[in-house]
């Protein structure tokens, strides 16, 4: 049912079976945490609580610091695997993909709506690539974790 893409494997060198499922996986969910908080459609979770008469009432409490806990998960991951630094890195090298999509007419920045949701999946992007960044690390290098150690500082 599910196409091969989505779920082809590899075999690690101590002979463990990764799916390649989780990058589609952690690539949705990116999306859809940056698409739903904000789209220039206007159907996104701003925009609901920004029109609710008392924001204390119901769900709103619980959906407010559930994206709240979600957005805070996303940039702990992205800072801790990339850095400030590999953050900076990875947004100019979005937005020179969107300059590059701009200069060969694909895009129109100047229109609100194609500008925000260039900018809306640039920070989907960028969420998936914080949540990764250290698996593809570990893929290119062989070294698992980024952390400092205590000789290093």
């Amino acid at each position: 049912m599910i196409p091969d893409i989505f779920t082809s494997s590899s075999t690690t060198k101590s002979g463990k079976r990764v799916t390649h499922l989780a990058w589609w996986v952690t690539l949705l969910l990116s999306l859809a945490l940056a698409i739903g908080t904000w789209n220039p459609s206007g159907i996104h979770f701003l925009h609901y609580i920004s029109n609710v008469d008392n924001i204390l009432s119901g769900f709103n409490p619980f959906g407010i610091l559930i994206m709240l806990a979600l957005w805070l998960l996303a940039i702990k991951s992205i800072f801790q695997s990339l850095g400030l630094f590999g953050a900076a890195i990875t947004v100019i090298i979005i937005a020179s993909f969107i300059w590059g999509l701009q200069e060969y007419g694909l895009i129109d920045v100047t229109n609100f709506k194609e500008a925000g949701w260039a900018s809306t999946i640039g920070i989907g992007l960028l969420i998936w690539f914080g949540l990764n960044a250290s698996i593809i690390w570990k893929k290119l290098t062989g070294v698992y974790t980024t952390d400092a150690s205590a000789e290093d500082l």
